[in-house]
C-alpha cells in the first residue's frame, strides 16, 4: 500500500447558517431514504496539476455546506423510533493528506488493488458527510469522499461536487438545492397502495437479506471501456431490429441489454432459470408535478426487468431491450404515489421499515444491480484545472454494475463490474461481440 502523510484530520462546520432550514430541527427519513442503503457509500475523484490549495477548496467547502445542511447533521432517532437527521451543524470530516509520489504513477486506478488509504474509514463515525484531500507531490489531487445514502443519493451527491466546484472558482451556484420535502412526498387522503412495495423492495424489520456470500478473493473487481463507435454500432443493431418504427432505445437500454447478454453467458447459466436485473430509476422528473432536479435527498426506485436465461441469449438485442424498458416505464407517477402511500400506511401501523444492504462479499448470481450515471454531471466538475482525470467507485457485491462517463474521450462509457473471478476473463473476451 502506498505511503501517505496525515497533515490534519478535523472538523469543518458551515461558514454561515442556512436561512432555509431551523437550526436543530428534525428532518424525518422519506420512505425514499429508507429504501435506500444504510452504508457509506465510497468514491474517488482524480484531479491532474494544477489544482487550488487545500485552503481555497476548505473555504468553499465551508460555504457551499451551508446551502446542504442535511449533510452537516447527524442521524438520530424521533420519540416514535423513526430514523431522521438533526440540522444541528456539527460539521463534516475533513482529511489532508500528503502522498509523495506523482499522480501520473497512481493512474489509472486499479480496482483490484486496495486504495482505501484515499478514502476516510467509515467504521463507527457520525459524520454524514467526509472529504479526504489526498495532495500528491506533482500537485496532482486526489479527492476521497463519503456519503450517507440515507441522506443522499448519487444525483444530489453529483450536484453537491459541482456546486463546490463552481464556489472554488468564484462562481455562484447555478442552482440551490430544493429541501422542501413536505412538498414532494404527500399522501393521498384516502390511501391506496396497489402494489407489493414491501417485496419488491426487499423491506425487512431492520434486518439484511440472507444471500449467498463468496470470500472476497472469489470477486474480481473491473472496468469495461465501451467506445462511442461500439456504442453507435450497438444502438444501430438494436434499433434495427425494431418493428416498430417510432420507437428507439437509449444509450443505456442497448448497452444494458448487450452487457447483460454477455455476463448471463460468461456465468453459464442454465436456459430454464430467471435472470433479473435491479435497476435504479430516478423518479425527480417521472413524478406529477415534475420535482426540481435539485431536489436534495433520495429520489430512486428500483425496476426489475427479468427474463428467462434462454430469453436473453437467444433473443434479440431489442427484445432484450424492450424488456428493460418497458420495466422502467411501469415506475410511473401511479406507482411513486402508491409508494409514498405505502410509506405512510407503514408509519401509522408503526412499522420501522429499513431497506436491505447487500453485504461485502455477497453473490447475486444469477441476477444483476445495476445502476446508470451516464446523466450525472462528472464533466461539470471542476475545480479551477478542469475536470476529474480519473474516477474510482468501489463495487461491493459481485453482480453490481455501474455505467458512467467514461474519462477517456466525451461519449465513450466505461462500466465498473464485480464478477466471479472464474467468470470475468469470458466476459472480457466475448463483451464486445455483437453476434
Amino acid at each position: 500500500m502506498t505511503e501517505t502523510w496525515l497533515i490534519k484530520n478535523n472538523i469543518l462546520k458551515p461558514s454561515f447558517s442556512s436561512a432555509q432550514l431551523s437550526h436543530d430541527a428534525l428532518v424525518p427519513l422519506t420512505i425514499f431514504d429508507k429504501a435506500a442503503l444504510n452504508v457509506h457509500v465510497e468514491s474517488l475523484h482524480a484531479f491532474k496539476p494544477p489544482m487550488p490549495s487545500n485552503e481555497v477548496l476548505k473555504n468553499a467547502l465551508s460555504k457551499v455546506l451551508a446551502h446542504f445542511p442535511h449533510l452537516t447533521g447527524r442521524l438520530t432517532v424521533d420519540k416514535q423510533g423513526h430514523q431522521c437527521i438533526v440540522l444541528n451543524n456539527a460539521g463534516i470530516r475533513i482529511i489532508e493528506t500528503y502522498v509523495p509520489m506523482k499522480l501520473a504513477d497512481e493512474l489509472p486506478f486499479d480496482p483490484s488493488k486496495d486504495i482505501s488509504y484515499l478514502i476516510p474509514p467509515v467504521d463507527g463515525i457520525d459524520e454524514l458527510l467526509q472529504i479526504q484531500l489526498n495532495r500528491y507531490a506533482c500537485g496532482g489531487l486526489v479527492i476521497g469522499h463519503t456519503g450517507h445514502h440515507r441522506v443522499v443519493d448519487a444525483h444530489s451527491a453529483s450536484f453537491f461536487f459541482v456546486a463546490w466546484g463552481r464556489l472554488v472558482r468564484g462562481l455562484d451556484i447555478e442552482k440551490l438545492p430544493y429541501h422542501d420535502r413536505a412538498a414532494i412526498f404527500v399522501p393521498r387522503n384516502q390511501l391506496r397502495v396497489d402494489y407489493d412495495h414491501r417485496f419488491l423492495l426487499e423491506f425487512g424489520q431492520g434486518t439484511t437479506s440472507s444471500k449467498n456470500a463468496t470470500p472476497l478473493s472469489s470477486i474480481t473487481h473491473s472496468i469495461t471501456h465501451f467506445s462511442t463507435e461500439f456504442i453507435e454500432k450497438i444502438k444501430a443493431l438494436t434499433n434495427k431490429q425494431i418493428s416498430n418504427p417510432k420507437q428507439r432505445y437509449s444509450t443505456f437500454e442497448c448497452l444494458l441489454a448487450q452487457v447483460w447478454k454477455k455476463v448471463t453467458q460468461a456465468r453459464g447459466l442454465e436456459l430454464d432459470e430467471f435472470t433479473e436485473v435491479k435497476l435504479g430509476v430516478n423518479v425527480r422528473r417521472r413524478m406529477k408535478p415534475p420535482v426540481p432536479m435539485e431536489y436534495f435527498g433520495n429520489l430512486v426506485l428500483p425496476a426489475y426487468p427479468k427474463l428467462t436465461v434462454r430469453e436473453v441469449l437467444m433473443e434479440s438485442h431489442a427484445y432484450v431491450a424492450k424488456a428493460i424498458h418497458d420495466a422502467v416505464s411501469k415506475i410511473d407517477n401511479d406507482y411513486i404515489q402508491s409508494f409514498i402511500d405505502f410509506g405512510e400506511l407503514s408509519k401509522r401501523n408503526g412499522e420501522i421499515l429499513e431497506g436491505t444492504t447487500p453485504e461485502i462479499g455477497q453473490t447475486l448470481c444469477p441476477n444483476l444491480e445495476v445502476n446508470s450515471w451516464l446523466r450525472f454531471s462528472f464533466h461539470d466538475l471542476d475545480f479551477g484545472g478542469g475536470p476529474p482525470c480519473a474516477f474510482h467507485f468501489p463495487v461491493p457485491a459481485e453482480g453490481v454494475l455501474v455505467f458512467m462517463p467514461s474519462f477517456a474521450k466525451e461519449g465513450d462509457v466505461d462500466l465498473l463490474m464485480s464478477l466471479m473471478s472464474e467468470h470475468v476473463n469470458l466476459f472480457k473476451k466475448i463483451c464486445h461481440l455483437l453476434n
